[in-house]
């Protein structure tokens, strides 16, 4: 009787915390399914700045953001901007809207700028193959055609290039190699040119070697005299110089750890430092509107670089059907076309989002790599109050809101079936079986679903960076531990399978 009732009462106990874990869980879908406010569209400047006043300052907290900095746009003209949070936590320094950050992949729209110039000029044409400028740098042999490398694929990123290796970070005063070791280093075709889209760090960096070949002017002097300057960006600039240490915040990895300034071996696909304002101004000369302010490029060049040269593909394919010369395009549900380009680093994401039909416009710098749900929250809930309908790029928060449901899953499928295992071997329905001549379609089944679990999770703590964690920093390492419970439940389960008399011999079975 005692027995019995120790079991009933253990049965009892596993039932009440599954059914506490469900509670939970649902109460953290919906609060996570609520992380969007209704925007009045259309609604006055004022009201919706107000609104991201606070909006900001709670997402900022929910996903552990130490500082951004935004910019609004409307009708082509800088209408509003402010910062929050910190620059440098440790020294408790304010983010500002003047602190120059890393603009990182904004950089490749800015060099497309900077490339169309000289087309206009007519010192090459788009469809022109690279090679034949470079007088000291060959692209590598290949089985492809290096010819059809042209400057038109190499600004579409359907060129054929990779996207290029990662951690080439270096002290901004430190030694570091020259572009063109760089590039013979990351150079090379991976595919048939002109055949597909295929996002290039590398590509974007061969046109820096093209400018400087063309003009011969280094490039950060060209870029500065030609494209910054005279759209009022004099507080960017592709080299670091001492008067920026002041003004350059720290960057915050996906784990809150500070990172310092650092600086690429190249420039061109993500190496720009600039002002949240700043980009604002190039977003604003990117609106068609504002065409009579700045004598940088004509309209035909802008049309150029703002219609669809390849269509996007893989994880791209869900933020924007196609890019055009340095900047991701699509169509909203209103039926408007809206460009756009982010940028990543370590520690740092930025991102410019515009509609240049109506002039509207959005800059987000952040000073943390935690910062993509955030983005696509705001993203999101800037174009409704435009009218325009939701941007592509807010999947994201569907994405998390996804992810959040699938490891709640996992903690609930875990703990049910630890809990029936456990309740198993307190009745004696499960043993000790360690002889591997001895198994049923179920353990097989467990074993291989424990391999698989087991070979992820090795995989995911080798890695220095795991996309995931981007789409999903509040909860990834959750979802690490919800699989690494599974997994010992599972191996549990494997060890201690359940006694069928039918098909195990009691002397195999050990008993605890």
């Amino acid at each position: 009787m005692k027995w019995n009732g120790l079991n009933s009462l253990i049965e009892k106990l596993i039932k009440q915390r599954i059914h506490q874990l469900s509670v939970l869980s649902i109460i953290l879908l919906v609060s996570v399914g609520c992380t969007s406010q209704s925007i009045e569209q259309g609604g006055p400047v004022d009201t919706f700045t107000q609104h991201l006043d606070n909006r900001v300052l709670t997402l900022m907290d929910w996903y552990n953001i130490p500082g951004t900095s935004i910019a609004l746009v409307t009708d082509g003209k800088l209408v509003w901007s402010n910062a929050y949070g910190y620059a440098d936590i440790d020294r408790g320094k304010a983010m500002s809207v003047d602190a120059i950050c890393r603009a990182e992949s904004i950089s490749k729209p800015v060099t497309a700028w900077g490339v169309m110039k000289l087309v206009e000029r007519g010192l090459f044409n788009l469809d022109d193959p690279v090679q034949q400028y470079l007088r000291d740098f060959s692209l590598p042999e290949s089985e492809y055609n290096i010819n059809d490398v042209t400057i038109r694929r190499l600004l579409s990123n359907s060129a054929g290039m990779p996207l290029g290796s990662f951690g080439e970070e270096y002290s901004p005063n430190s030694e570091k190699p020259s572009l063109r070791q760089y590039l013979r280093k990351e150079v090379h075709l991976e595919y048939v040119p002109g055949t597909k889209f295929e996002y290039s760090n590398p590509g974007f960096n061969l046109l820096e070697l093209l400018i400087e070949e063309v003009t011969g002017r280094d490039f950060n002097e060209y870029m500065e005299n030609e494209v910054l300057l005279p759209l009022g960006m004099h507080n960017s600039s592709f080299n670091w110089n001492e008067e920026m240490v002041s003004r350059v915040p720290m960057g915050y990895d996906l784990k809150g750890k500070p990172i310092s300034p650092y600086v690429y071996p190249y420039k061109a696909s993500g190496g720009l430092f600039s002002t949240v304002e700043d980009i604002a101004r190039f977003a604003i000369a990117e609106i068609p509107t504002s065409k009579g302010e700045q004598k940088v490029l004509n309209e035909e060049s802008l049309q150029a670089m703002q219609s669809p040269h390849i269509e996007t593909s893989g994880i791209y394919g869900f933020v924007a059907e196609a890019y055009g010369f340095g900047h991701f395009i699509e169509t909203l549900p209103g039926g408007k076309k809206a460009i756009w380009h982010g940028g990543q680093g370590h520690g740092w994401m930025t991102h410019f989002h515009i509609i240049p039909e109506t002039g509207d416009g959005i800059v987000i710098f952040t000073n943390s790599q935690r910062s993509w749900p955030f983005m696509a929250t705001i993203l999101k809930e800037w174009s409704e109050w435009t009218g325009e309908g939701t941007v592509k790029f807010s999947v994201i928060n569907k994405a998390v809101v996804a992810l959040w449901i699938v490891t709640g899953a996992i903690f609930l499928i875990a703990l049910y079936l630890g809990g029936k295992a456990i309740y198993g071997l307190f009745t004696n329905k499960r043993r000790l079986l360690l002889s591997l001549h001895h198994y049923s379609k179920i353990r097989v089944i467990e074993f291989i679903l424990w391999a698989v679990l087991t070979a992820i999770l090795l995989w995911s703590v080798s890695q220095d960076y795991l996309f995931i964690s981007s789409i999903f920093p509040a909860g990834a390492s959750l979802l690490g531990w919800g699989l690494l419970l599974l997994s010992f439940v599972l191996l549990f389960s494997i060890i201690f399978p359940i006694y069928e008399s039918s098909k195990y011999s009691p002397s195999r079975f050990s008993t605890t």
